[in-house]
């Protein structure tokens, strides 16, 4: 959403420089509104063991915690209704403990900043990083232990922000294990003794399970047959889509039920992070459809 949108429409804006706040400034001013804002922060510390991590060190997210009480002194002089924080160190991890320390360390850097803020604090993002098990050896989150500890920072907070209102973003793990991609197999071809089940789908619907055009390691999702699950015979198979890459892969070396043309790939895990984040241009194959059940 732009700026403009974002003003007319009474959202609070998260400000990720010192320059859009200006900006959003200038824009109110010419609306003659008030724009309602949060300063998101780049920590200094980071959430570790994360599969992205969104703050600590230089990212260009936000602005450095450092820089922020320089920025909330401007903010003070400018027309804008000030709201709180957004504070989001890093997402996709299943290390319990690790995301405990973040939110201890997002509370703790939230009082320190409410000091120089020009108003209350009235919410406090502390964002995300629950993760979901994508891949063999990964274990779910321990959600109980996450749970517990934020319950006593929250206490705490409490104390120190008595009027601050906390939210937690829980995109991906919310929806990211309720979403399957299904893809149909439209050949079926043997290449020096390894099988390849070419389907009508494939990166251009699914980046993510492709392997982000080679950027990250590449680990299978969990890949079946979905219309033999429980077929008796069984081979090994590489999945791959219809694009003239090498990295258009659904699943390499992986066991299943023998498939033949007309069988349904399901990939699962695919809630999140699927369709919308995937180059659907891509030699102009047609874009699939999205069925809510």
């Amino acid at each position: 959403m732009e700026l403009e949108e974002a003003a007319a429409a009474g959202i609070i804006v998260n400000l990720e420089s010192e320059r859009e706040m200006e900006r959003l400034a200038a824009i109110g001013g010419r609306r003659r509104e008030r724009p309602r804002v949060a300063v998101r922060v780049n920590p200094d510390f980071e959430l570790k063991s994360s599969g992205m991590k969104m703050g600590g060190g230089p990212k260009q997210f936000g602005v450095d915690a450092e820089r922020v009480p320089v920025m909330l002194s401007r903010l003070a002089q400018l027309d804008l209704d000030f709201q709180g924080f957004h504070i989001f160190s890093g997402a996709q991890n299943l290390r319990a403990e690790a995301i405990a320390e973040a939110q201890q360390k997002t509370a703790e850097l939230a009082v320190r900043l409410s000091e120089h803020a020009p108003s209350t604090v009235q919410v406090l993002n502390i964002g995300g990083g629950f993760g979901i098990p994508y891949f063999p050896g990964d274990r779910p989150l321990d959600l109980a232990a996450v749970g517990a500890n934020l319950a006593r920072v929250l206490d705490a907070l409490a104390v120190r922000l008595p009027k601050t209102q906390v939210v937690i973003e829980l995109g991906r793990f919310l929806v990211g294990e309720a979403g399957i991609y299904v893809c149909r197999v439209i050949d079926r071809k043997v290449s020096r003794g390894h099988v390849f089940l070419i389907t009508d789908g494939g990166l251009h619907h699914h980046l993510a399970a492709s392997g982000n055009f080679g950027q990250l390691i590449r680990k299978n999702y969990p890949v079946v047959v979905g219309n033999r699950v429980t077929g008796g015979e069984r081979e090994t198979v590489s999945v791959v889509g219809p694009l003239c890459t090498p990295l258009d892969l659904l699943a390499e070396n992986m066991e299943m039920a023998k498939a033949e043309v007309g069988d349904l790939i399901v990939v699962f895990q695919s809630g999140a992070y699927g369709l919308t984040a995937s180059p659907t241009a891509f030699l102009s194959h047609p874009a699939p459809a999205e069925v809510l059940l």
